[in-house]
């Protein structure tokens, strides 16, 4: 029997403009750039002012000079003497070129392995690349996949699922560096131990250990795991060594000398001004961008002209709101992007005065989009992969946003503060006889800090130091 029915509900739907801006909105500077460029490209009602002007302004521009300068200011720049003599008996336009190695970045390497990968159709080749550029400097995946599916999502406006993500992940930790991609030092060490002969007792022993018992591995209870797995002293003892001599990272930045820094373009420059703080953009892109004025006319010519074709006057309006809303966006973004940025100066101002990490204060993402009356996923997209330029070094914008807790005096602790001071105490222990997780809470009971053991546990694996057991075999 065939039945009409009326029902009425209410529903959220997000335009195909709003996820652009908030695709511009998650954009560093670098990639910004770009994206102004294709669309200088794309679109002719689009323009860039050519006048070379620097977009930091003279109050923050490195290179301005003084108009006038007497013979004092001159005569006693603070330039060292040796610095001018060298240029006076060496031609520095003959100097020989010293040749620089050429280090490959591992992201490439991994990368290249992908493209000979007969498995991997070339229409899929974003995907692997995505995740490969989503690997930190030490080989691991920390984002979850459901964030990642979401963001590659808004870039390549089709929806992938986070499974579709685990089975390119799966394949990319069988390339080399073996393992590059994993989430936990538990998983790595596991694809290390499973390209060994299994049929080894240590090595089949091991694997048990990481699969079932690494709670208790992390907590040291050594004699519960001896007398669960059935083992005697030394042959615990064996594991335990086999453990040790495997790689805690994918990749070692440290191991070889000849890596090369990256380079990072800071996307906002806190200048300290005595007693303020000075915020702002590296790059100010929407003063440079206006609509041509000859397209305008084209337009207004067009509208006037009873007889122009109807397809033509179409496609110039098009161009020119699409050129309008690419300016207010960037005009959004840049507005947006400073005040959040300012919300968390005015925060953590004594972190950005002095530099010192213990000055740290706790700070969520809820923190800020209630100070600037803005979503949390605003927040969460201006300032994700966004660097600033501080006097003491580049800082990247998502350290600062940490949990915090209460030491013995009241106060709200960042737990990046703790985990400073517990990697500084365990770099000071003795090698032979490394400090267990008990004892690393008294000490930081010592100092004020008072948590529990699986709170240093977990602040020590997110730090990438393994048991004090381990460590005490590495020495």
């Amino acid at each position: 029997m065939l039945k009409q029915l009326q029902t009425q509900k209410q529903q959220h739907t997000i335009l195909p403009q709003q996820i652009e801006l908030l695709n511009l909105f998650h954009l560093n500077t670098l990639e910004l750039e770009q994206r102004i460029q294709d669309e200088l490209s794309e679109n002719p009602a689009l323009e860039e002012l050519s006048s070379g002007e620097d977009a930091l302004g003279d109050k923050f521009s490195k290179d301005t000079v003084q108009d006038f300068q007497n013979w004092e200011e001159y005569g006693y720049d603070d330039i060292p003497d040796y610095k001018t003599e060298y240029n006076n008996y060496i031609n520095t336009e003959k100097v020989p070129e010293k040749p620089i190695a050429e280090i490959p970045d591992f992201r490439e390497e991994l990368k290249k392995q992908c493209r000979f990968l007969d498995v991997l159709p070339e229409e899929k080749h974003y995907l692997y690349d995505f995740l490969i550029d989503s690997i930190n400097e030490n080989g691991f995946l920390e984002q979850d996949l459901d964030e990642l599916a979401s963001e590659l999502s808004f870039k390549r406006k089709v929806w992938i699922e986070a499974e579709e993500l685990e089975e390119a992940l799966k394949i990319i930790r069988e390339l080399e560096p073996a393992g590059a991609g994993c989430r936990t030092m538990q998983e790595y060490m596991l694809i290390q131990l499973r390209r060994m002969n299994v049929r080894r007792p240590d090595v089949k022993m091991a694997i048990i250990l990481l699969e079932n018992h690494f709670q208790d591995l992390r907590s040291c209870n050594l004699e519960k795991l001896r007398r669960q797995l059935g083992l005697e002293e030394d042959e615990i003892r064996i594991v335990l060594e086999l453990l040790a001599h495997l790689s805690t990272r994918p990749f070692n930045p440290e191991t070889n000398a000849l890596q090369a820094n990256p380079s990072i373009l800071p996307d906002f420059i806190i200048i300290d001004e005595g007693d303020t703080l000075e915020l702002a953009l590296y790059r100010q892109r929407s003063s440079n961008l206006h609509i041509s004025q000859s397209w305008m006319e084209m337009v207004q010519q067009t509208a006037q002209n009873a007889a122009a074709d109807k397809s033509t006057k179409q496609y110039l309006r098009s161009k020119l709101s699409s050129a309008q809303w690419f300016i207010n966006a960037i005009q959004q973004r840049e507005s947006n992007m400073l005040k959040i940025m300012q919300a968390i100066v005015d925060m953590q101002y004594d972190y950005f005065k002095y530099g010192d990490i213990l000055l740290l204060k706790p700070m969520k993402l809820k923190d800020i989009a209630d100070k600037v009356k803005v979503d949390i996923s605003t927040v969460s997209r201006l300032t994700c992969n966004k660097y600033a330029e501080t006097p003491f070094g580049t800082v990247l914008l998502k350290d600062l946003f940490t949990e915090g807790i209460v030491n013995q005096e009241g106060n709200n602790i960042s737990n990046k503060v703790i985990q400073n001071i517990i990697g500084e105490v365990i770099q000071t222990e003795d090698k032979k006889n490394p400090y267990t997780d008990r004892q690393l809470v008294a000490i930081l009971a010592e100092k004020g800090y008072t948590i529990a053991r699986r709170t240093v546990a977990k602040y020590r694996e997110l730090m990438s130091i393994p048991v004090a057991q381990v460590r005490g075999l590495w020495n």
